[in-house]
Order: structure tokens, then sequence, then C-alpha cells
């Protein structure tokens, strides 16, 4: 029987955080899942790591690029090979509450909603807490525009309602093209107000981080959404 939910990691030289990634989709307490790890050509211990998780559990499955092609290349090769009905994301150095699927896919289903986000928690190297970030409890198209309040660990969408929608083929950014894509085909993406991913933030200056989003965000802008 197909799992309920394809939850989609891609994974690039993450041997220092994955364990605890696939261990946070382990404890959950909503079980019908598979978890699609795609390695982007990783030249560390990535892969002997997720194939003694695979070993384990045959909900696990690893899937292999054959040379390194960037995350939205390794996203879209998962959601391509997904079986489940709800596509979930969760990245190589994330974590998950154990009650977030359980949560998240019971108010989708209770309230057929496309498309679902949740607040997260921002974390250091250490695990430690930096802030919460909360969500507005609906988004649409042009709101989305303005800013993604859309945590790429924290989404989830319904492709019997919306099909399989893929993401642009950006090297950064791409997981808010994919939102802006659902949007352009139901009207409203809802939001859960608890935090229930622990998004680990990476050392890097807070001022080249904005810039990078800025530049990104501006071929997301231009090449895919057509805005002047």
């Amino acid at each position: 029987m197909a799992p309920e939910v394809s939850i989609i990691t891609p994974c690039y030289n993450a041997q220092q955080t994955l364990a605890r990634t696939i261990e946070s989709v382990l404890s959950q307490d909503f079980q019908s899942w598979e978890l699609l790890l795609v390695d982007d050509k990783s030249t560390d211990d990535t892969c002997l790591q997720a194939e003694a998780f695979c070993d384990h559990d045959d909900r696990i499955k690893l899937i292999k690029l054959k040379k390194n092609a960037g995350a939205a290349v390794a996203r879209n090769t998962g959601i391509d090979s997904a079986k489940g009905r709800y596509i979930a994301f969760i990245d190589a150095d994330d974590q998950w509450e154990n009650n977030k699927l359980s949560i998240q896919i019971g108010q989708m289903k209770e309230h057929g909603w496309p498309l679902s986000y949740t607040a997260y928690t921002r974390v250091d190297q250490t695990d430690s807490c930096i802030n919460k970030v909360g969500v507005p409890a609906t988004v649409h198209y042009r709101y989305l525009l303005k800013t993604n309040y859309i945590g790429c660990s924290t989404a989830i969408y319904d492709s019997e309602q919306l099909g399989k929608v893929f993401m642009p083929e950006l090297r950064k950014r791409q997981d808010f093209g994919l939102w802006l894509r659902i949007l352009k085909k139901t009207d409203f993406g809802y939001g859960i107000n608890l935090a229930l991913t622990r998004y680990r933030v990476q050392q890097v200056s807070l001022s080249a981080n904005k810039r990078n989003t800025v530049a990104y965000n501006w071929r997301l802008y231009r090449d895919v959404e057509r805005l002047n």
C-alpha cells in the first residue's frame, strides 16, 4: 500500500546533520510515510549514512544523482519518484517535532487544504534556540510575492488536488518559486502557527545572505514569474 506522505530530502555533504534529520522523521507519531533521500553527488560519507538507515527501514530510500545538480534538481527528482498523496519537504540539516505530520496532515484532511506550512524555531549549530518565527494564517500569490513566509521544511502540498508541482531549476529560492507556482493553481495556502520544525541557521554573514536573497529573488521574479 502506498504511503500517505512522501518526504523529500536533498542531501549534499550532510554527514554531520543527516542522522538527526532522519531520526526526527522516524520519531513521528504519524507513520504512513516514505522518506526519499536524494544525494546530490556528495563527496563525504552522506551516502554511507543514508544506506545504513535504508537497511533498517524500507520506508527510507536513497536516490543518487549522477552529477552535482543543485537542490532544485534533487527535490524535483524526489517529487517525480514520490508515491504519496502529500508531498512534504525536510532539508538535511533541519528537524521536525514528533507531532509535526500528525498535526499538519490532520488539518489538511479536515479542512481540505491544498498547501500548508507551519511556524518554526531557528536554532544555531549547537541546537540552541535563536528565536521562533510565526506565520500568517493564509497567504495568496500577491501576498507571498512581497515576502516568502513559507519555510521549505515546514511545507506540505496535496498532489491529489494540485497534481505534482515541480520547483523551478534555480540554484537558490527554488522553494519560493514552487509556492508561487502552487498559488497560481489554488487561491490560498494555510498556516499553522505552531513551531513544528527546527531550522538550522548556517554560519554566513547577515549582509552576504541578504545580498544573495535579493539577487535570487530578482531572478525568480524576472525569469520565472515574468514580472517587471
